[in-house]
């Protein structure tokens, strides 16, 4: 399979401007919702000309879609890395839960955050490169499941059981508040209590 290039991440080669447009373009969407954020808003959070954001992207469209590639991108390195990993499957799964809490819920992480909440708001030519991102992602938590299954620590590895899982993680990010209550840590400890069968959470 050839290596996926992104529109845009922080070891672009084309130097730290576009990675900052993408990261400060994340930040804005999350705060302000995509809809609200102009290009000039962006350009000024950068220090930029009002245009110069579209020497590096086509349209705003474009730059949400950096954004969300950025997310996904970096959940995937470290997921295939767990998941090809020779490690347990309680092992995997923990290594794995609490990387996606991070990508979601970790300070800066404003990527995924706005995939799930602009979805809508990209056309449908770079809604399809973001699912291609997407599937493989699941592929990889898909995998880590059956393999708990195979093991005796969760009763079905159904695509049911991966979407209410991920969806009730990604749901956090409208509740979850840095610094106030759980940290990810533990956070991490109560869905493994929830979700595993048994005593399997406290092996």
């Amino acid at each position: 399979m050839a290596k996926f290039r992104p529109l845009a991440t922080v070891l672009d080669e084309e130097g730290n401007r576009r990675a900052d447009l993408v990261r400060v373009s994340a930040r804005l969407f999350r705060e302000k919702g995509y809809d609200a954020t102009t290009v000039r808003d962006i350009a000024s959070a950068v220090g930029m000309r009002s245009g110069s954001p579209f020497y590096h992207f086509k349209s705003k469209q474009e730059i949400l879609a950096a954004v969300m590639e950025e997310g996904l991108v970096a959940g995937l390195d470290e997921a295939e890395g767990i998941v090809a990993s020779q490690l347990p499957a309680l092992d995997k799964f923990k290594k794995l839960l609490r990387a996606h809490l991070v990508t979601v819920l970790g300070e800066g992480h404003d990527f995924i955050p706005v995939l799930l909440y602009d979805w809508h708001a990209l056309s449908p030519d770079l809604q399809e490169k973001i699912i291609d991102l997407k599937d493989r992602y699941d592929r990889l938590w898909q995998t880590a499941i059956s393999e708990l299954k195979q093991a005796g620590l969760i009763r079905s590895d159904s695509k049911i059981v991966r979407l209410l899982l991920l969806g009730a993680i990604n749901y956090s990010v409208q509740w979850y508040k840095p610094g106030k209550g759980l940290d990810l840590d533990q956070l991490a400890e109560q869905i493994m209590d929830f979700f595993l069968t048994g005593d399997a959470a406290s092996q």
